[in-house]
């Protein structure tokens, strides 16, 4: 028998994936389902595959496997779950399970537990994205999971994301909060500028900016690998930090500018359930942890001008929507300033980048990655929005239109440089007095799609 999960938590994966009823709402809002039609790639049919998986002495089959793999952790489907089935804690019990098994060929797992190193690390991911642009060419010929990173590598939002000459914003006199803002792993390196737009906002805000050391990476990326051991590692590591933090004083919140890792950081308490001891500590930063719009919403940021009359397609991501169940903050805070968002059409559809799925899965990631384009491009926006670096570094590969993070907007507007790919950009003119008001654009409903607008 292949080393498994824990039995408490093989239990608990069974007991999750046998609470499935088979409504079948699930699969007109999972993107794998909604491209094929295949029984299979739908949460219903992986859930029984996870169920038989567990219940059986044998390796996972090729065919379980493969499934599996292709699942996106989007969670559109648990959202929409009329029984409230918990399909995250199935897909990750499911995953750990295969991981322990060993059963992928040697050159998978090699090519798994390198993504996962490098991509946590910044002190190896710095050289490895520098080797990578160098060999973008022959990586490209490849084809697979390499010519899927030659591909990413040139992708335009990581140019837009890179970090700027300017120094950092010196600390408010008499800050009104001290918060700690989590640089992210892979974004620490890949989308610098993201970090720094949100230290100016804050800073402009009266919120001085606290570097807490010891803190790397949320855990996130390997948990939805399979790699759960090494996942906890990280959050016990990030809690232990961030706690000693929170109760010196030192902070009194946590800021997190990149969404699937606030998701992740939401779920510590269940993810540590096993670890008694640390139960306080977990809690403390669980509920110290905001995404940075929540915080931007409630604001009093005022606008310089500079991005007034801004149209901003608003790309929901997944680990926001489904995740964290945050859509009106982003809205409200762009909102505020001035700025008209549009939402798109199949919000609830996964953009295709989901962590390392668009270099392991890159084939359904492209298409994932063409449709979301296509749809965010369709009202003609000056700009696609949105509140997770890789969402933006997937978007930016099928479509001409600029990209930014939402805390890039919200920087500009109030004072910041603007956005790479908008420092040309002329606001239309504003509308005389006595001219009639255009008449609103419809908004596109289909299922799972978010609220509307303040």
């Amino acid at each position: 028998m292949p080393k498994t999960i824990t039995i408490h938590r093989q239990e608990s994966v069974r007991a999750a994936a046998e609470s499935c009823v088979h409504f079948g709402f699930c699969t007109a809002v999972c993107p794998t389902y909604v491209l094929d039609g295949e029984e299979l790639d739908s949460p219903r049919g992986r859930i029984a595959l996870a169920r038989e998986m567990l219940d059986s002495n044998d390796a996972p089959s090729p065919a379980a496997v493969r499934h599996l793999d292709r699942c996106l952790s989007c969670l559109s489907c648990e959202t929409t779950c009329a029984a409230g089935v918990s399909y995250h804690a199935i897909i990750d019990g499911a995953r750990e399970h295969i991981e322990k098994a060993k059963v992928r060929p040697l050159t998978q797992r090699l090519l798994r537990t390198a993504l996962a190193r490098i991509l946590t690390t910044p002190t190896l991911l710095r050289p490895a994205a520098a080797v990578g642009r160098l060999l973008r060419g022959a990586m490209g010929r490849l084809g697979g999971p390499l010519g899927a990173l030659a591909s990413l590598s040139a992708a335009p939002a990581l140019a837009a994301l890179a970090p700027r000459t300017e120094s950092a914003p010196q600390p408010p006199a008499n800050p009104t909060r001290r918060v700690a803002l989590l640089d992210g792993c892979a974004q620490s390196v890949l989308g610098a500028e993201i970090n720094a737009s949100a230290t100016r906002l804050l800073t402009r805000a009266g919120i001085e900016v606290v570097n807490v050391p010891g803190v790397q990476c949320c855990g996130a990326l390997e948990l939805h690998m399979g790699r759960r051991e090494a996942a906890t590692r990280h959050m016990e590591q990030a809690v232990r930090s961030w706690s000693a933090a929170l109760e010196a004083g030192h902070i009194d919140s946590i800021i997190s500018t990149t969404s699937g890792c606030g998701s992740v950081i939401k779920r510590y308490e269940e993810l540590l359930s096993d670890r008694p001891a640390l139960s306080a500590q977990v809690r403390r930063v669980v509920e110290a942890t905001q995404d940075i719009t929540q915080i931007a919403a409630g604001l009093p940021l005022t606008a310089t001008g500079a991005a007034l009359r801004l149209a901003v397609a608003y790309h929901d991501s997944c680990s926001l929507k489904h995740g964290l169940k945050i859509e009106r903050p982003p809205r409200r805070a762009l909102g505020k300033l001035g700025i008209e968002v549009r939402d798109i059409a199949e919000s609830h559809l996964c953009c295709g980048s989901a962590g390392t799925y668009n270099i392991l899965e890159p084939a359904i990631s492209d298409r994932l990655g063409q449709r979301k384009a296509a749809h965010a491009s369709a009202s003609q926006p000056d700009v696609i929005a949105a509140g997770n670096m890789g969402c933006l570094v997937q978007i930016s590969r099928y479509t001409p239109v600029p990209v930014a993070h939402t805390v890039q907007l919200l920087d500009w507007a109030t004072g910041g440089p603007p956005p790479r790919g908008l420092e040309n950009f002329q606001p239309p003119p504003p509308l005389a007095a006595d001219a009639p008001t255009p008449a609103a654009t419809p908004v596109p409903t289909t299922a799972g799609s978010g609220d509307l607008l303040w």
